[in-house]
């Protein structure tokens, strides 16, 4: 009946199922998928010792060999169920078992039912023997045999459909596995079953001992239950973006759950459907969602490249940011479909939003502050041309009250007449010069009192520009009592475009911080200095201070750092570098000077619109 071989083959299955529950228990296998494979070869294990215990019943005690029958069919009924189960479970990618499918287990319990009460209704079993040929079988057999098939033919088509509309070369490897491991014991257990072939009792479970083999060989070789659908879909529904796979003809093939909740839910998107069709869902005045994503996908395939967008979403009233991302798959030079990827910008711009109003409330105070250090300056420099034009009014008054008196008295002759224009002429020309000197200094203060992020886009030469900064700085220079020195290598034929209050503002803080610098020493000299290096304007303001500490070098411009104690702040030069590349497309640095003292500088591109420079030159 049952051969010695088979019985150690039997005994070596059941020790390899044992090691292989026990050990994948320990090392924390305990997801869904894991749990049924479990309870398969559990169903098998108990079929198998079933069987053994046959081996060693006496031939002719049947009751004994019908308990021992009866209990194959907790692994004969209930592998079949298990397998569908399983092949559910892995395309679904499920962490709890659905409750419908419990339902699968309705027939095996009924079964087992059936075999166990045989004796009172011999709806099973007709005539029951260990001897193939001597078995009737009764009607209910082939309604549990049919069940059974139904559900090992269902798993191996619902893995193959999965490996197909995957495309993925290891799910392709585990699913073929899985099938031929469900192929073999279907067609021995039919053949056996409706007698075509004169099988033993032993041909089906022997058959299943393939099936044995195969898993473990897609366990230890292809880490089948280990690397699942279930791991890959629950990484990308963990994640934050939204992704979304779309065949070359625009039909949705996969989403993940943020995709869905974002966009999706909106429209009921489903696999298998058209993107064209929920297009049509949308208002034209509304075409912002789908309609944007077709047209980027048509733009990502005339153009074979990725094409990014921003999609602005209202989700519960609140405004969100997402910058799409399109990418054509190409295989073999075609084609195949896109990957379109939604990441979730929004707190990204809040946070550059409120980086760029914190920029421009920390200029502004610079702004300010700075403005607010010219202003003693500014009221000291226009003592002076006041006072002259005070002086040259009480002057043209008197001469003026010289002239009414003077006139008619035959002593004042002609020649004094003229003598007192010339001096009205001299007082007037003072007062005219006087009035220019105020109209540059207050034209130079209105340029930055404006909010320094109003931009006044214009063209204009460094001489204009030193000419502004040495009208603000004049004050600050004499209170410090420096040398000023002025060397601009730059023609008036080279403009700069752009809004010179930015650049005056950085010009300053650079020449103030070089004054701050030489406070209390001997020597105080500044230096500013244009040319043109290499296609830059470079200009330069050099001290003779001590030199900026190296601690503070290596984070200048980088964030706000200041070697003057409480006395600064370091936002200065951050917010200087900040326009320097900002608005002008420059750049800033720091050098050494070899004689001591430092080196600010800055160079920003610039366009020479003839060529008489070059001619210079």
């Amino acid at each position: 009946m049952i051969s010695n071989y088979l019985i150690i083959i039997y005994i070596i299955v059941i020790i390899f199922i044992l090691a292989f529950i026990l050990r994948s228990y320990e090392k924390g296998h305990k997801h869904l998928i894991y749990r049924i494979y479990y309870l398969l070869s559990f169903s098998l294990m108990v079929w198998l010792i079933a069987l053994i215990g046959m081996k060693f019943t006496n031939p002719i005690d049947s009751n004994q060999l019908y308990f021992w029958d009866s209990l194959t069919y907790i692994g004969v009924a209930f592998a079949p169920a298990f397998s569908l189960v399983i092949a559910l479970s892995f395309v679904n990618h499920y962490e709890k078992l659905p409750k419908l499918y419990f339902l699968f287990f309705i027939i095996p319990i009924l079964t087992n039912i059936m075999v166990w009460t045989n004796p009172l209704h011999h709806l099973h079993y007709v005539n029951f023997s260990v001897i193939a040929n001597e078995v009737v079988f009764g009607p209910y057999i082939y309604f549990s045999g049919l069940y059974s098939y139904i559900c090992m033919i269902s798993a191996v088509l619902i893995m193959l459909n999965f490996t197909i509309r995957a495309r993925n070369s290891l799910y392709l490897k585990q699913a073929l596995m899985f099938a031929l491991s469900n192929i073999f014991p279907t067609v021995i257990s039919f053949l056996a079953t409706f007698k075509i072939l004169n099988l033993p009792i032993t041909a089906t479970p022997s058959a299943f001992i393939i099936t044995i083999i195969l898993h473990g060989y897609s366990i230890s070789k292809l880490n089948y239950l280990s690397i699942t659908p279930i791991a890959m879909q629950h990484v990308l529904n963990w994640i934050s973006d939204c992704y979304l796979i779309i065949s070359e003809d625009k039909l949705i093939l996969s989403f993940n759950k943020p995709f869905y909740e974002i966009f999706g839910k909106s429209y009921n998107i489903k696999e298998n459907d058209s993107l064209l069709k929920y297009a049509s869902y949308e208002r034209p005045e509304d075409r912002i969602g789908i309609f944007n994503l077709i047209t980027s996908i048509d733009s990502a395939y005339a153009t074979r490249s990725v094409i990014t967008y921003e999609q602005t979403i209202i989700i519960d009233k609140v405004k969100r940011y997402f910058m799409a991302e399109i990418t054509p798959l190409i295989i073999n030079n075609n084609i195949a479909g896109y990957v379109a990827i939604f990441k979730d910008v929004t707190r990204l711009k809040e946070s550059m939003q409120k980086l760029q109003n914190s920029q421009n409330q920390m200029m502004e105070k610079e702004r300010l502050a700075s403005l607010g250090q010219m202003v003693g300056g500014i009221a000291h420099n226009l003592k002076t041309p006041i006072m002259a034009i005070a002086g040259a009014t009480n002057a043209m008054e008197n001469l003026v009250n010289e002239c009414k008196l003077s006139f008619g008295n035959k002593d004042v002759t002609v020649e004094d007449y003229e003598e007192m224009y010339h001096e009205m002429l001299d007082w007037l020309n003072r007062t005219k010069e006087s009035c220019t000197y105020m109209s540059d200094i207050i034209s130079a203060v209105k340029g930055q009192a404006a909010n320094m992020n109003a931009s006044e886009q214009a063209e204009f030469t460094i001489d204009e520009l030193f000419k502004r900064v040495t009208l603000l700085m004049n004050h600050e220079i004499k209170s410090s009592k420096c040398k000023f020195l002025i060397e601009n290598n730059i023609s008036n034929s080279v403009y700069i475009n752009g809004d010179i209050n930015n650049l005056v503002q950085v010009l300053n803080n650079l020449v103030s911080n070089a004054l701050d610098a030489q406070k209390n020493l001997e020597r105080c000299i500044v230096e500013l200095k244009a040319d043109i290096i290499d296609n830059y304007i470079t200009i330069l303001v050099k001290d003779y201070g001590k030199g900026v500490p190296s601690d503070v070098e290596d984070r200048l411009f980088k964030e706000m750092v200041t070697s003057k104690g409480a006395l600064g702040t370091g936002i200065g030069l951050y917010m200087s570098n900040v326009v320097i590349r900002g608005k002008f497309s420059g750049f800033m640095w720091y050098e050494k000077a070899d004689d001591g003292g430092s080196i600010f500088g800055f160079k920003i591109p610039y366009n020479i619109n003839n060529d008489e420079y070059m001619e210079e030159k």
